[in-house]
């Protein structure tokens, strides 16, 4: 490419970053959106750095780089940002909720909508993987390589039945003190790992565990967590906490499952991890000034509000890239950092070639399923789509009569 071609595509994406920022509702608060990309991000960059499928044979299998390079745990420190979008949510969903509540609209209607943007791409990865699957079956793929295939793809949607029920149940959540939930975590944790009780207790967690950041969330909304004191406090205990339990109380270090280990502290989630996700609130309000000042820049917003608006396909189709890209080498042979053990630092370094392929094969993803997420949150999504129109927004537009009602409504995510 030419200079000039150079210069006028940087000039278009200036353009374009522009309209986006002029479209955003003035009010919004650009920081919110900002830890909602940095969550998504995290969790894509965290599977696709410690999940292997390993070719033995005609066969598939499962494998992590944490079993056999354990100095690798603090890549699960980085990447595992669950909390941080169930912080987000949760500030989100009580401020959507109070403000429906404001406009006379009933519980039915806000929660349909905010279930609807939720599920609505799903329907088109559960259609496609019940097809591959079947294929596979029909040309005879060995079932365990299906089901792992299967079971790698539809991994996500755990966490959106979580997110789905922690939102029908914002209206008894906007109160409720986070040391609630997080009491109900030490006690089942108490009974299952130091009285012997049964394991399948541990499986209240999932509910309780993340609805500690999720009621954070809503101490967000509720004003109670603005100063910097919150943050700091939330971090060095969360950490300290943390450092307590996996030193001396014996949980795993890596925040994420590592396969044929005994203890997962994400399957069910444990006090570590929940510990661990208060550090992680307590970073992430800490960063919130330093993020508003960052997205003043247009092309900054512009790529933030680009990943908001694709959350959930990136979200839910971010191992469908890594798994296509998988299958798509192996017409090649075993290759480096794809198909091989993840037992070294060659692999280590193979995997990190690998990382703009699988980003490749999640923009075919986006560019092919991204029709299913239209129509979703106001502010960041229609923000996108009128600067890549050259249009004004519906939000801006509708929020022109009231300046209050701008203030309220316009720092929705």
């Amino acid at each position: 490419m030419t200079g000039i071609g150079v210069r006028n595509v940087r000039h278009a994406v200036l353009r374009g970053a522009e309209r986006i920022g002029t479209a955003t509702p003035a009010g919004r608060d650009r920081a919110v959106d900002a830890l909602r990309a940095v969550a998504v991000l995290g969790v894509v960059l965290g599977h696709w750095l410690v999940t292997a499928l390993v070719s033995d044979g005609s066969a598939l299998r499962t494998a992590s780089p944490l079993k056999d390079m354990p100095w690798l745990t603090p890549v699960s420190w980085l990447f595992q940002t669950l909390a941080v979008f169930f912080l987000v949510g949760g500030h989100v969903a009580t401020r959507g909720y109070t403000s429906a509540r404001a406009r006379g609209v009933p519980y039915r209607l806000w929660l349909s909508g905010r279930l609807t943007r939720l599920f609505k791409p799903v329907a088109a990865v559960l259609g496609l993987w019940t097809i591959a699957a079947l294929a596979l079956l029909l040309s005879g793929a060995e079932f365990g390589t299906v089901r792992t295939l299967v079971k790698l793809a539809l991994s996500p949607l755990w966490f959106l039945v979580v997110f789905a029920a922690l939102t029908a149940a914002t209206p008894l959540l906007t109160r409720l003190n986070p040391l609630w939930p997080l009491a109900v975590v030490l006690h089942v944790d108490l009974v299952r790992f130091g009285l012997g009780g049964p394991s399948w207790l541990g499986w209240v967690n999932v509910a309780a565990g993340w609805m500690v950041p999720y009621t954070l969330g809503a101490a967000w909304t509720r004003g109670e967590l603005e100063g910097r004191r919150a943050g700091w406090v939330l971090l060095g205990c969360g950490a300290a906490a943390t450092a307590v339990l996996v030193v001396f109380a014996g949980y795993p270090a890596s925040m994420v499952g590592v396969p044929g280990e005994g203890m997962s502290n994400l399957d069910p989630p444990t006090l570590a991890v929940v510990t661990f996700g208060l550090a992680q609130c307590g970073l992430a309000l800490l960063l919130r000034e330093r993020l508003r000042h960052a997205m003043r820049r247009p092309v900054a917003w512009a790529a933030v509000a680009l990943v908001n608006l694709s959350a959930m396909t990136i979200f839910l189709w971010h191992q469908t890239a890594l798994m296509a890209t998988t299958a798509t080498g192996l017409l090649a042979g075993r290759l480096p950092g794809l198909h091989t053990r993840p037992d070294g630092l060659d692999w280590v370094g193979a995997r990190l070639l690998w990382l703009p392929v699988f980003a490749l094969a999640l923009a075919v993803c986006w560019a092919a399923f991204r029709f299913c997420e239209q129509g979703g949150e106001q502010g960041a999504g229609q923000g996108v789509r009128s600067g890549l129109r050259g249009r004004r927004s519906r939000v801006v537009r509708a929020h022109r009569p009231s300046v209050r009602e701008t203030a309220a409504e316009a720092r929705h995510v």
